[in-house]
């Protein structure tokens, strides 16, 4: 019964998999870029990191290539275009600069897309109180 209390749901995420080319390279940026709290490292090519409530886990690509495409994972932030600042002054290209995309009864989300070292998109995006 779909609609029965008791039947198991999804309450959150727990951790995400991004496929990585090098582990290093990706490190570092999640770690020095990002400033993402890095956990810890695991063999054969893992790292780990704390993102709020999720955890994020690097691993290298193996197996399938398939098994290796990703999703768009968005970052929170409350100061959009600090984080704009500081990411362009580690030489960030934004693909799409941070912009205004809704503007919701209670807040103004306002998101923008840059890309990791193997190219996978990141959106930034920020929830801030209403600008009438």
């Amino acid at each position: 019964m779909i609609n029965d209390i008791s039947t198991p749901k999804i309450e959150g995420i727990g951790q995400i998999a991004i496929a990585v080319s090098d582990i290093d390279v990706a490190r570092e940026f999640y770690k020095d870029i990002l400033e993402l709290e890095h956990l810890f490292d695991a063999p054969p090519g893992l790292a780990f990191f704390q993102c709020g409530a999720v955890r994020l886990m690097l691993t290298i690509q193996n197996g399938d290539i398939n098994d290796h495409r990703t999703s768009v994972i968005y970052y929170q932030s409350t100061d959009i275009e600090g984080m704009a600042i500081k990411l362009k002054a580690h030489g960030i290209v934004f693909e799409q600069e941070p912009q205004l995309v809704a503007k919701m009864p209670d807040h103004d989300l306002w998101m923008g897309f840059i890309r990791d070292p193997d190219q996978n998109l990141i959106g930034i995006m920020a929830e801030l109180p209403p600008n009438e």
